[in-house]
């Protein structure tokens, strides 16, 4: 079924479930938010990726208009509902001053995860958290307590791996693509920290026992 939908292009990808909170100073998506506010409607976040407005994104709620300030500008708070596929783009939607689409929504049916492949996310996860000092209350209670959207923004990808990832329909795959992606990145994160630490040691004196020969 092909259903209208308000677009907000952005350099970045949302994924479903996610709350993202934005300050909104355009005239034209200041326009496009209190509509949301007014008739209850909902808009899209397509990535804008080298330049280009991607065919994938996120369907999102306006869940509250936090702030409102005298000129007009908003903080807002949203959330991510659903995946959908641009069939066909408007830079201006009809009378509008905000972009549009004809829009399909996806059926993203296989959601439930793998259990022996987030035990093994989970580990990668602990270990880039602390590499990377992010902080705890970021970190999933366990292994059984996340699914791949839920930490998609903390495991050092670029914009395009993050839409990568969401043109994954299958949760199994979408887990097997970030496993993939930390057993590359973790040992990367590893050597930084020896790199770091030389560094640091650089111009110290040192007890060095010298080999036996």
């Amino acid at each position: 079924m092909i259903d209208f939908l308000p677009l907000f292009p952005l350099n970045l990808v949302a994924f479903p479930g996610e709350r993202l909170n934005l300050h909104i100073f355009e005239p034209r998506y200041k326009q496009l938010f209190r509509e949301c506010e007014e008739n209850q409607i909902t808009f899209g976040i397509p990535a804008f990726i080298d330049n280009k407005i991607m065919d994938i994104g996120t369907e999102l709620k306006l869940e509250k208009i936090e702030s409102t300030y005298e000129n007009g500008e908003l903080d807002v708070r949203t959330r991510g509902i659903g995946v959908f596929r641009i069939e066909e783009y408007y830079s201006q939607a009809p009378n509008k001053l905000y972009a549009g689409a004809d829009i399909e929504r996806l059926s993203y049916t296989n959601t439930s995860t793998d259990k022996g492949l987030n035990i093994n996310i989970y580990s990668y996860l602990e270990e880039l958290f602390d590499l990377l000092n992010i902080p705890e209350k970021k970190m999933p209670d366990d292994a059984n307590s996340f699914n791949s959207f839920d930490i998609a923004h903390h495991l050092g990808m670029s914009v395009k791996q993050e839409y990568n990832l969401l043109r994954i329909e299958s949760e199994k795959k979408r887990q097997e693509y970030i496993l993939k992606h930390l057993e590359k990145v973790v040992p990367v994160a590893k050597e930084m920290e020896i790199l770091k630490e030389r560094a640091r040691l650089n111009g110290h004196f040192k007890k060095i026992i010298p080999p036996n020969i």
